[in-house]
């Protein structure tokens, strides 16, 4: 509650009959509705209570995130309040729209976001900063069309602080140094794939913004000339140094000094920097915490390799929390030296990296016992002495993940439950966990994220007992995990109220029983089936009506799916934003109900048998809000130009997929697959 807010008690109406909350003051009813800021349907139903709770939230309300711009004139009369704008549902935002903007919010708006939005230009950008002098915090981020004149606009913000602009790739130096110049009270900078800023670009920002913090400069073509001025800012502690190539062990060896406040470094995919030039960069980080080294196979043709040396030049940094070393090539040496280490280690990330084995794993955690992440992805060497020594030594553990850990054997997992009761996150995708493993886990009460996808060895039983035990249990992901039925489901779903996600993708025993169970879980969010062919409009039916906080739904290759799904989850699922319908039974009536969706903003539907040009032009002329829609290619001729045409004015991007249907027509098809 604001300081300067007054307790401005509402007066009381002599009719006996008026409404009695009347004679509450605002401060009360201020503390009631922030009591219902994270559920929109709450306070949406607050505010029609009555005229003076609907006149009391609207000036509450202080963040904004519309569905798209056409709605903004209506919203900006009824919150005048509002200092948060999230416009990045709003795929088109012109420079009219930032005008209006500027003049409703001149003396309120303290951050706006426009990561996902397109057609402005630097006179929109000008007209904001002139009038919204207040702002602290601007996200630009996929402004690929903005050029130096846009940054010479976003210098006139005097005040900001906060500023992204990855992926701005036509701004150069000449246009960061005219926001070095503007912008001195900068504190963080996102300058990611930002390819036209090079070393003097980023100089200009170290020399001239001295309150900076956080510094992402990945992938720009910088090298050590800028590092020098870079690591004198003497308060950065977050630097983000990814993908840049230019930076090498010869350069980083001419830096006289490190930074001393600096607490997060991430130099992932630096291919060009060994543990000497790690160690000429972190000389003097006394007060390091995180450090990503994540250079992973696919990026580079050759793997980092995490030896002595390499680990060695951390022993000075006694606050070390964090080590992630994705995809490198662990040496036993580099393991034994790691182990040294006189720092509490609290989250270690070895995922995907060859070298692990049971000696180096098992040894490094006798030695990190308050280890409380792990993540040992896709390490296929190691087996039950591991998961024996991780148990026994690391039993504050809070996340585990160890998807494709082939060798463990189904009796590991039983020591995960009996030994690590703090555990909050385990996937064992692709593993041989069993129902007595799950059984085990189930003992971890405060269990809120489950993966378990391509387990055969799990069925009902196992699930039976996640259900009676995780209770917070928010994701579950059962992808392909062929043995599960609709007992199983049911179980979660009576005993996992919390729960907000699930997959249960290409499981055919899957049934329409499944999803009625799974509509008793009112927070659900995202639904996963696609490839259930025992599941129907029925099932989907009672989602819609029960699971109205639905966003993500996907249906692929749910062929008993027809347009009496649609309907249902036209009227019902109003918060809906992504749809998989393809290879469905949905024809063009479906769709067009689907249109009716305000918050609809991604679609798929390729191979529809039931789909033609004049339904879906209908359908995509009527839903306002689309941003991405997916549709096979066969299409393109036979839509309108001046429709695309104007979906795209809208700011809606088509992907055209010439791919052949890849499902042979079965009982569940009426007619053949559209190609």
């Amino acid at each position: 509650m604001e300081s300067h807010i007054k307790k401005k008690m509402l007066p009381l109406p002599s009719d006996s009959s008026s409404n009695p909350f009347d004679i509450l003051n605002e401060e009360i009813v201020w503390k009631i509705l922030d009591h219902l800021h994270n559920d929109s349907s709450a306070t949406k139903s607050f505010s029609l209570t009555c005229k003076t709770f609907y006149f009391l939230e609207s000036r509450h309300r202080n963040t904004l995130k519309p569905l798209r711009t056409q709605l903004l004139p209506r919203i900006l009369h009824r919150y005048p309040s509002v200092s948060h704008l999230d416009l990045s549902l709003c795929p088109r935002v012109d420079d009219n729209t930032l005008n209006v903007i500027s003049s409703a919010f001149k003396a309120t708006l303290l951050s706006i976001n426009l990561s996902r939005s397109r057609f402005f230009t630097n006179v929109g950008l000008s007209s904001l900063f002139v009038n919204c002098s207040d702002l602290l915090e601007v996200d630009l981020s996929n402004a690929t069309e903005l050029t130096d004149l846009a940054a010479s606009a976003i210098a006139k913000a005097k005040n900001l602080e906060r500023l992204r602009l990855a992926r701005c790739k036509l701004i150069t130096d000449m246009g960061i140094g005219c926001i070095a110049v503007g912008c001195r009270k900068l504190r963080s900078l996102c300058l990611k794939w930002c390819l036209g800023v090079g070393d003097l670009g980023v100089e200009l920002i170290a020399l001239k913004c001295k309150e900076i913090n956080s510094l992402d400069l990945s992938y720009l073509p910088i090298t050590e000339k800028c590092l020098k001025s870079v690591l004198q800012i003497q308060h950065l502690e977050d630097l983000v140094l990814e993908g840049c190539h230019g930076i090498d062990d010869n350069g980083l060896s001419t830096l006289e000094h490190s930074c001393k406040s600096l607490k997060m470094l991430n130099m992932s995919n630096c291919q060009n920097v060994t543990h000497t030039g790690l160690s000429s960069m972190t000389n003097g980080a006394e007060q390091l915490q995180q450090l990503i080294l994540a250079y992973g196979s696919a990026v580079s043709p050759k793997p980092s390799k995490v030896t002595a040396d390499l680990t060695k030049c951390l022993h000075t940094f006694s606050k070390l929390q964090s080590i992630k070393l994705d995809g490198c090539v662990v040496t036993w040496s580099g393991i034994k030296a790691m182990a040294s280490l006189h720092a509490s280690i609290k989250e270690l990330s070895f995922s995907k990296c060859l070298g692990v084995t049971d000696e180096g794993l098992s040894f490094l955690v006798q030695s990190h016992k308050e280890l409380r992440k792990l993540d040992i992805t896709c390490c296929r060497k190691i087996t039950y002495y591991s998961i024996d020594c991780i148990t026994n030594s690391c039993t504050s553990l809070t996340s585990l993940k160890m998807e494709s850990c082939s060798l463990v054997p189904k009796e590991a997992f039983t020591l995960i439950g009996a030994r690590c009761s703090y555990l909050q996150e385990l996937d064992a995708t692709d593993t041989e966990i069993d129902d007595d493993g799950l059984k085990s886990v189930s003992r971890c009460l405060k269990l809120s994220i489950l993966k378990l996808g391509i387990c055969s060895n799990i069925s009902d039983e196992g699930l039976s007992n996640v259900g009676s035990c995780c209770s917070v249990l928010k994701e579950l992901d059962l992808y392909r995990s062929v043995a599960i039925n609709d007992a199983g489901i049911a179980a979660i779903a009576d005993g996992c109220p919390a729960l907000e996600m699930i997959n249960i993708a290409y499981n055919d025993k899957i049934t329409d029983y499944s999803l009625i169970s799974l509509s008793k879980c009112l927070k659900l969010k995202v639904l996963e089936i696609r490839g259930c062919p025992g599941v129907s409009s029925i099932g989907l039916s009672a989602i819609a009506v029960g699971c109205k906080q639905l966003t993500v739904l996907d249906i692929k290759k749910c062929f008993n799916i027809n347009d009496n799904g649609m309907l249902p989850l036209a009227q019902f699922s109003q918060n809906l934003k992504q749809i998989n319908l393809s290879y469905c039974s949905v024809t063009d009536v479906g769709l067009v109900a689907l249109a009716s969706i305000n918050c609809l903003q991604n679609m798929t539907i390729l191979h529809l048998a039931g789909l033609t040009p004049n339904g879906l032009a209908a359908a995509l002329l009527a839903c306002q809000g689309l941003t991405k829609v997916k549709l096979h290619a066969s299409f393109r001729p036979l839509l309108p130009k001046s429709i695309i045409g104007y979906m795209e004015a809208h700011g809606c991007v088509f992907h055209w997929r010439d791919k052949a249907c890849t499902v042979s027509v079965s009982s569940h098809l009426t007619k053949a697959c559209w190609l």
